[in-house]
């Protein structure tokens, strides 16, 4: 007799960071742990974009098709449409060969000032490539300047705030 077995799996989310470098057709492998995070019903296919603060970002596919979907509702905004515009232009479908390299597009490669040094971070539900000089000039801001920290500790304060704000609001709704 076959026995009835659940698995219940944690919600997944990128995290960590790691420095590659890009080869001559523009190349890079992404670490095997964040393709397992692309992989949606068994097809590893994701979107790269500009992303916030000059770097890239790489979204699973039904990511892309949620803010797509949101966005259409404001096609015809003219307020969005410079916005719209710069996105889906920069917006390029990808996957990974056999090895996990994935080709970054010459024009977002531009974009951010990319020369061969990445870093690629894991953020949550997105991963972020930035360029190894600027990223490291943004970490570094971060932690040895007397501003930078004071900066690093605001945005840590807020950033928790949230789950006291969001303990909070599961309270005194049950």
């Amino acid at each position: 007799m076959w026995k009835k077995v659940e698995i219940y799996m944690q919600p997944f989310f990128f995290s960590g960071s790691v420095d590659v470098k890009l080869d001559d057709k523009n190349r890079f492998v992404l670490p095997q742990s964040m393709r397992y995070g692309l992989v949606e019903e068994g097809v590893l296919e994701f979107s790269i974009c500009l992303g916030l603060g000059g770097c890239l970002a790489i979204y699973r596919s039904s990511d892309i098709r949620k803010i797509v979907e949101k966005f259409r509702k404001n096609l015809h905004v003219a307020k969005f449409q410079k916005f719209f515009t710069l996105f889906f232009s920069t917006l390029h479908h990808a996957s990974c060969d056999k090895i996990g390299r994935v080709i970054l597009p010459a024009k977002l490669k531009e974009a951010v000032k990319i020369k061969k040094e990445i870093v690629i971070a894991g953020v949550v539900n997105k991963i972020e490539i930035w360029a190894k000089d600027i990223y490291d000039l943004y970490l570094k801001d971060l932690i040895e300047k007397r501003e930078g920290m004071e900066n690093l500790q605001k945005m840590t304060e807020e950033a928790f705030s949230l789950l006291v704000e969001d303990d909070a609001t599961q309270t005194s709704s049950s």
